[in-house]
């Protein structure tokens, strides 16, 4: 519109032939003819009114062609037309046909492609972003698996590559892992934070189950393993938005450029270990990263070290240690079960639920978030491993009762007692199974007396009557009172005289070895 201005002031104000205005404004004298005819038709003079912007003069000059006649040309809603594309085994050149069908004067197919690919272009506008240095580490898996052979002849494994990349300067991490799991997720990200040397504020990924449990567009529910990665190197995991690859197009290109960069630079290499290809994929990194942009007259290892280096945050003193999560119910003996080994915890929590945290070597329990337990990690399943502190009182003072410490309690009423009880612990098979009576009998001393229970567990101990009920029943019959056979001394040991009763002189004789005769 300023050359139109131009060629109108230029003619109308100064006189100049078409000729000198073409040659002035760089155009054809042809053009010059143009515009002066559409203005003079349009009825405009010199000078243009103040109020006669750039598009109302547009509009005076060029206007806009007449619409089209009902039924000729008509095309259908663009939207109609997108929406029936996304069903299955639609085309474009099917919706033309409909089209065509109901409009025969209507466009031709190559201009029914071209008003709808124009209008396409228009839905999905492109926001440039502008990444601050360390701001966010972009991170996701290239699509292309790199095979790793077995040197026996087995079967070929395929690897996965794990790209992250710096928003900044597009500083580029890639390692190659046997497979996606949670602590392979882990693992990569430690890597790729010491590779940097640094963390950056904000990561980035896809919206991989070993990150995201629950993909969200507002609330997305983060792995709690993640979570903690997140926090131990004080940084925040914001995943994009699912099906929408764009949020992380950093990444996007740096996958694209490492399969083109890295994994077809490799394509005729045979690799029989994962070190022996993340050794090759180590060195075409620091090739890619030192290699000059298209566009930019620097590299990707220049620009990190401008931009991202100093804005990174430190790592900790600490690497980082795995760690799963998993929900457990405690069960009525305060015990928790982890692959097949039980736990204590608190007996107050019995039947409540909670977080444990499981390490190589130690097991947490969190109880709302606050830890409440901790062991060291047992591998012996059937086994248990309980905390004194765990116990209610009663089965504390009942696991501090130990054989010795009995006998030693006992020994304190008198020498009957201690005699008794150590009687009673070894006649039973294992001596905790006489710990009840052992018990039993020495509480006897508070309903009688202990002098009653010392003279109570030698009568005891004369019949052999090594049980809680015989001493009960001394007692409760007054015969602790009464003296001892061996003690009467109105009573002599008589010999007991029986046919049956042979005696020492029938051995003496040898008739021992007399032979049976028959009647």
């Amino acid at each position: 519109m300023r050359k139109i201005r131009e060629v109108l002031r230029l003619k109308w104000q100064h006189g100049l032939s078409n000729r000198k205005i073409a040659h002035s404004c760089l155009i054809s004298h042809s053009t010059v003819r143009e515009y002066l005819r559409r203005a003079e038709h349009a009825g405009l003079s010199w000078p243009l009114a103040e109020d006669l912007d750039d598009g109302a003069l547009e509009g005076l000059l060029f206007p806009a062609p007449k619409s089209t006649p009902d039924g000729v040309c008509r095309m259908p809603d663009m939207s109609y037309i997108h929406k029936e594309l996304k069903r299955k085994s639609v085309t474009l050149q099917l919706l033309w046909y409909e089209y065509k069908e109901a409009n025969p004067e209507g466009y031709q197919y190559s201009r029914f492609c071209e008003l709808y690919r124009h209008w396409v272009g228009k839905l999905d506008v492109c926001l440039r972003q502008h990444h601050r240095a360390g701001e966010k580490l972009f991170i996701d898996y290239a699509g292309q698996t790199i095979p790793i052979y077995d040197p026996g002849g087995g079967q070929a494994r395929d690897a996965y590559l794990f790209v992250a990349a710096l928003g900044a300067s597009n500083y580029t991490f890639a390692e190659a892992t046997l497979d996606q799991s949670a602590p392979s997720w882990i693992k990569l990200h430690v890597h790729a934070f010491e590779f940097f040397d640094g963390v950056a504020e904000i990561l980035v990924p896809d919206n991989v189950k070993t990150g995201v449990k629950n993909p969200c567009r507002y609330e997305p529910d983060i792995n709690p393993t993640y979570q903690e990665l997140a926090r131990h190197y004080g940084t925040t995991v914001i995943p994009a938005r699912s099906g929408k690859p764009k949020d992380k197009a950093k990444v996007e290109a740096a996958v694209l450029c490492a399969e083109r960069w890295i994994l077809a630079a490799l394509r005729n290499h045979k690799f029989f270990s994962l070190a022996e290809l993340n050794k090759s994929i180590a060195e075409k990194l620091v090739e890619f990263n030192g290699r000059k942009f298209n566009k930019l007259d620097t590299t990707r290892k220049a620009l990190f070290e401008k931009l991202d280096r100093p804005a990174l945050k430190p790592l900790p003193r600490r690497r980082f240690e795995y760690a799963e999560w998993k929900k457990a119910k405690v069960n009525i003996d305060y015990h928790i079960e982890v692959d097949r080994h039980l736990y204590s915890v608190p007996f107050q929590l019995v039947k409540q639920h909670v977080d444990v945290r499981i390490t190589a070597g130690t097991i947490e329990v969190l109880f709302k978030n606050r830890r409440v337990a901790s062991h060291q990690r047992s591998y012996h399943p059937g086994a248990f491993t309980t905390v004194t502190d765990h116990m209610p009182k009663s089965h504390q003072r009942y696991v501090q009762w130990t054989p010795s410490r009995i006998i030693r309690w006992a020994g304190k009423n008198g020498p009957n007692t201690q005699n008794l009880i150590t009687r009673v612990l070894e006649s039973r098979p294992h001596p905790e199974q006489g710990f009840r009576s052992a018990l039993g009998i020495m509480r006897l001393a508070k309903r009688y007396s202990p002098d009653r229970l010392e003279a109570a567990c030698g009568r005891a101990l004369a019949i052999r009557g090594y049980s809680y009920k015989n001493v009960e029943s001394i007692l409760k019959h007054g015969l602790d009172q009464q003296a001892l056979p061996a003690d009467d001394p109105g009573k002599q040991a008589r010999p007991v005289v029986h046919p049956n009763i042979r005696g020492k002189q029938y051995y003496a004789k040898g008739n021992c070895h007399a032979q049976r005769t028959d009647p």
